[in-house]
């Protein structure tokens, strides 16, 4: 890789959030002057996700998979406070949410959903151990492809949950976990033994940030034009996305004293209780009959709410969870 292209990686890695932000700002004004006819969005957004997801899984190898399920206290981390902490945290504010039945649905397929793609980057400029916690996001998208139904019956009951069709949860399930895990590690088998094959997986490992804009700029797009004279409805769950980004930490602090976790495992298990799957769970939401379009807007909603969220976290996480040097 040629100094040109490290720096060019190191100042999209530095400047991701504007990237983020301008990337939404950029799909929303085209979605709302394409207005519903803008459906190719729509229909980009699975690729382009899978495309992400490719390139994240891409930089897991098959055995520091296979060594994530050994890495006993901070698997049990990771997975404590995405499947146990944040339903808590989540049924503690449900009855304080808007009665409106598919503003919560949106919000309950966002919050229950941890994060497998750009808390990779946003932990490691936080000087988490982004390497212990990307070798684990295959394991939490198949936790919350089969805990998300469960989880949603939970809070919904099976009434609105009729709601939710299993189609999209098992399309989701081939499309974004078995397809690109199963091209990452093709691609991984070429790398070790074709010079082509390593140039192809550095630059989508390089590609990451690009992608992650990308699928924003897709997903904004997209969800936008549903929105119609329903983005007021979606705003008044802004307050609730913003608790959670302030009490997660706190839960997280928890969750890494009760596991005996340093502070770079402990800074990853604050980024990845506190970051939100909106990306991969939208498809979902997309699928949803029309008269529950405002689903897709309050999952975009947070997202917004989030990305500008990670500011405060690159700055507050290293703060309260310093890295000890050995001494002497």
């Amino acid at each position: 890789m040629g100094s040109g292209e490290v720096g060019l990686v190191e100042w999209w890695e530095r400047h991701q959030i504007a990237l983020y932000l301008g990337a939404m700002a950029v799909g929303a004004a085209v979605g709302l002057l394409a207005g519903h006819t803008a459906t190719g969005w729509e229909r980009a957004i699975n690729p382009v996700l899978a495309a992400l997801l490719y390139a994240t899984f891409l930089q897991v190898p098959a055995a520091e998979l296979l060594r994530s399920l050994r890495s006993g206290r901070f698997l049990g981390a990771v997975l404590v406070i995405n499947f146990v902490v944040v339903p808590l945290v989540v049924a503690a504010m449900f009855t304080l949410l808007p009665a409106d039945q598919a503003v919560r649905l949106g919000v309950l397929l966002v919050l229950l959903a941890p994060c497998v793609d750009y808390v990779i980057v946003f932990s490691g400029l936080a000087g988490a151990d982004s390497r212990k916690l990307l070798a684990v996001t295959p394991l939490l998208l198949i936790g919350q492809m089969l805990l998300l139904p469960v989880l949603l019956g939970l809070f919904l009951g099976p009434d609105l949950l009729e709601l939710v069709e299993p189609e999209p949860f098992v399309e989701a399930f081939v499309l974004l976990i078995v397809i690109p895990l199963v091209a990452a590690w093709l691609t991984q088998a070429w790398a070790a033994r074709a010079r082509t094959g390593r140039v192809v997986a550095k630059g989508v490992g390089m590609a990451m940030v690009p992608l992650t804009a990308a699928t924003l700029l897709t997903v904004a797009a997209a969800a936008l034009p549903q929105a119609g004279g329903d983005l007021p409805r979606a705003l008044t769950v802004v307050p609730f996305y913003v608790v959670f980004l302030v009490v997660m930490p706190l839960a997280g602090l928890l969750v890494t004293r009760l596991f005996r976790l340093g502070g770079r495992d402990g800074r990853a298990i604050l980024f990845s209780g506190a970051t939100r799957n909106s990306l991969v769970v939208l498809p979902l939401a997309l699928a949803l009959p029309e008269d529950a379009a405002i689903v897709a807007v309050v999952i975009v909603t947070q997202t917004l709410v989030e990305v500008i969220g990670m500011v405060v976290y690159l700055r507050l996480v290293p703060r309260v969870l310093p890295i000890r040097e050995p001494q002497g």
